[in-house]
């Protein structure tokens, strides 16, 4: 039973339980964005693009005697998983920006104005710790 609390103490300390937990949010995150660019955006982008078929450009490196591609680059493959990367590192930048805002600072300790010198003094002062005066 011991070997389970410093399991857990493990991973409460070093946040290995929040890592995990981003890992598997980021990857049902990547799915849901990959579908939106490969079933929504990508056809749209395939209308502008003559042929439609981008994804499968290639720049032939070698042939064989019958003309038939052996060795290419993938440059569709390339810009589509390039397209992908850009618009699934933006959704990811938005989704983070919403839900990582920063937390507000405590709120300042009441405080009120000193009458002789118009600085602030804490609200519970009896003299004000700049002039001596009462307030």
């Amino acid at each position: 039973m011991s070997m389970m609390k410093e399991f857990k103490g493990f991973l409460l300390t070093t946040n290995a339980f929040a890592l995990a937990v981003g890992v598997i949010i980021g990857g049902a995150v990547g799915k849901v964005v990959s579908s939106m660019v490969s079933d929504l955006l990508m056809p749209v982008i395939g209308l502008a693009i003559p042929g439609g078929t981008w994804r499968t450009w290639e720049v032939a490196l070698t042939t064989d005697a019958d003309g038939k591609v052996v060795n290419a680059l993938n440059v569709g493959s390339f810009l589509g998983t390039l397209v992908d990367f850009v618009i699934i590192g933006f959704v990811i930048f938005q989704i983070t920006r919403i839900l990582m805002k920063p937390q507000p600072g405590p709120p300042p300790a009441p405080t009120k104005v000193c009458a002789q010198c118009t600085e602030s003094v804490p609200v519970a002062a009896k003299k004000c710790r700049f002039c001596a005066s009462s307030v």
